[in-house]
């Protein structure tokens, strides 16, 4: 028997300007006025700038000024790139790259939900009837899935910062959402063009990061067709069409980087090279990390997830469990199977994950949602109280300690008050406590009243750093000062710089100082630029062709942030 009895008025589903409108706030937050920061983003940006202003070499073998990144893949630099070309005149580099960081958004958030919506409509979804009717439509039923999908979705504690990132992680996450979508429909209704468009998913994810997450992706679509007893022919006729497609996708940029050989490179062998070190033997390490990180990162999805597999048990062979279920368990398989664990690796696994406790909803106990919802709303007002408070600290030195605590972080830096932000900021937090007095006050039925406080809370509290604390953040994370400081040290004809800078340095010292680093194949030039750590000893950290007394020193500093991290500029006289 079915867990699940629902009446229709439970289905009501969010007003489609309310999706929308909650879509925008969580995405524009962070990506309008926020420079590149000091980790994968900035460098990131630095491939699609090179691309946006460079020549077709770099299309094809990806590089941050000079200096290759062929791992991964090029399709999420090349959006950013293709961003820069059609609005950097309108918007400036740095937003017109973020674009296609909304892009992306949109078609994970579209996928996620029609995903659901197709899996919520099905008669084997549909909640038991009624004695005497009432029971909802199934349209109705499955678009109040798919909107508690995409609220659980945004609410992942997980997809905040990456989304937010011009990264191959944030097109990898969408991307899935899209696999996800388009597997749903093969296994509904098994053709050769749903199989063709899921290899359209394989050939993007493939050109995206890498072809080992597709190869789990694949082995959990084939799981799906095993454990719905689908004809083991058709399913790998199928599959070897999707493969066929994806391999095609995949070729516009392998066959014409691998014919050509930018600037001297071979891009298949370095690229497939960086594949063969994603994947390794499941180790303690990756297990650890996975739980230790997992409990927040899958925040709210992973209770109501494992809820849902509890409560389905008994329909375990349901369409709407087994693909979220195979996606997750590869997904997981996938995250364990690593020497170095990292964030990006289990985005995979938020999609199938929402659509699983999208479900997981409709057996909640009432006392369990009661509690989730005061949580939510306990933790996530507390978290606000607290940001102000911060703010109100630097701003005023009142309480003593917490301007201490601010200020300490972000040393050299002169608070001020946004005449845009704080605005913004109030009306959200005025947003939060009307949603709240709905919440209490109104006591609604709907399904998607259980994920509604903790998705709005996380956009609430986004907001306010994005918003009061953008300026301090952009301060501690951005190289934009260092590198002003080094242009002006820059002798007007210097023709190019040697330096052993990481790939965020690199980007924001080529973009905001325009230095002239020497280009992907090398060279001899006059002048050295060199990052280290002021607790390492030279001899230890720096390229012996980088000491001697040829080299001159012109300039030293580094972010008032970072108390460690130096750079220094010499001059070649011999």
């Amino acid at each position: 028997m079915k867990p699940v009895r629902l009446p229709a008025a439970a289905t009501l589903a969010l007003p489609r300007w309310a999706l929308f409108a909650l879509g925008l706030l969580y995405i524009l937050p962070g990506l309008i006025g926020r420079d590149p920061w000091k980790n994968d983003d900035a460098a990131s940006f630095g491939i699609m700038w090179t691309m946006a202003h460079g020549t077709w070499q770099d299309w094809l073998w990806p590089n941050i000024a000079g200096l290759s990144m062929p791992d991964e893949g090029p399709l999420a630099f090349w959006l950013g790139a293709l961003g820069m070309k059609l609005f950097g005149w309108l918007l400036g580099d740095v937003m017109a790259a973020r674009v296609g960081t909304i892009a992306i958004f949109l078609i994970g958030v579209s996928s996620l939900w029609f995903a659901t919506f197709n899996l919520g409509r099905r008669q084997d979804a549909q909640p038991l009837r009624l004695a005497f009717g009432g029971q909802p439509e199934p349209d109705d039923f499955g678009r109040t899935l798919a909107d508690a999908a995409v609220l659980i979705y945004l609410g992942c504690l997980g997809l905040l910062l990456h989304s937010h990132e011009t990264t191959s992680e944030a097109l990898q996450v969408s991307l899935t959402a899209f696999m996800l979508y388009r597997t749903v429909r093969y296994v509904e209704a098994p053709s050769l063009r749903n199989a063709a468009l899921s290899g359209l998913a394989i050939g993007l994810l493939t050109l995206t990061r890498g072809w080992v997450t597709p190869v789990f992706l694949m082995l959990a679509v084939f799981a799906c067709t095993r454990l719905l007893a689908q004809p083991v022919l058709r399913a790998l006729r199928d599959l070897g069409l999707a493969l066929l497609v994806a391999a095609a996708v995949a070729a516009v940029w392998l066959v014409p980087a691998e014919a050509l050989h930018p600037y001297h490179q071979q891009p298949l062998q370095a690229w497939m090279d960086w594949n063969l070190h994603q994947v390794a033997l499941p180790t303690l390490a990756a297990f650890k990390y996975f739980f230790r990180v997992g409990v927040w990162f899958f925040w709210p999805a992973w209770p109501f997830a494992g809820w849902a597999v509890w409560a389905w048990r008994r329909q375990r062979l349901a369409l709407h469990i087994v693909v979220p279920l195979a996606f997750v368990t590869m997904g997981t398989l996938l995250s364990l199977s690593t020497e170095t664990p990292e964030q990006g690796q289990l985005l995979v696994l938020l999609p199938p994950l929402a659509v699983m406790a999208a479900f997981g909803l409709l057996t909640m106990k009432r006392g369990a949602i009661n509690a989730i919802d005061w949580f939510s709303v306990m933790a996530l007002t507390l978290c606000g109280a607290v940001i102000w408070l911060f703010w109100i600290a630097k701003l005023t030195g009142w309480p003593a300690q917490f301007a201490k605590n601010a200020l300490k972080l972000v040393p050299g830096f002169t608070p001020e008050v946004g005449l845009v932000a704080v605005p913004v900021a109030l009306l959200a937090t005025a947003g939060w406590f009307a949603l709240v007095h709905w919440r209490v006050s109104r006591r609604p039925t709907v399904l998607w009243r259980a994920v509604v406080l903790s998705s709005g809370g996380v956009i609430l509290i986004w907001i306010l750093l994005m918003t009061l604390f953008l300026p301090d953040v952009n301060y501690s994370k951005s190289y934009a000062s260092v590198a002003r400081q080094i242009a002006q040290k820059i002798p007007s004809k210097a023709d190019c710089i040697e330096t052993n800078v990481g790939p965020a340095q690199r980007a924001s010292f080529a973009y905001y100082a325009q230095l002239p680093f020497t280009g992907v194949e090398g060279g001899r030039c006059e002048l050295l630029l060199l990052q280290d750590s002021t607790k390492v000893r030279d001899n230890r950290e720096i390229q012996p062709q980088h000491r001697g007394k040829q080299w001159v020193l012109i300039w030293e500093g580094r972010r008032p942030a970072d108390r460690s991290e130096r750079f220094r500029l010499y001059r070649r006289v011999d």
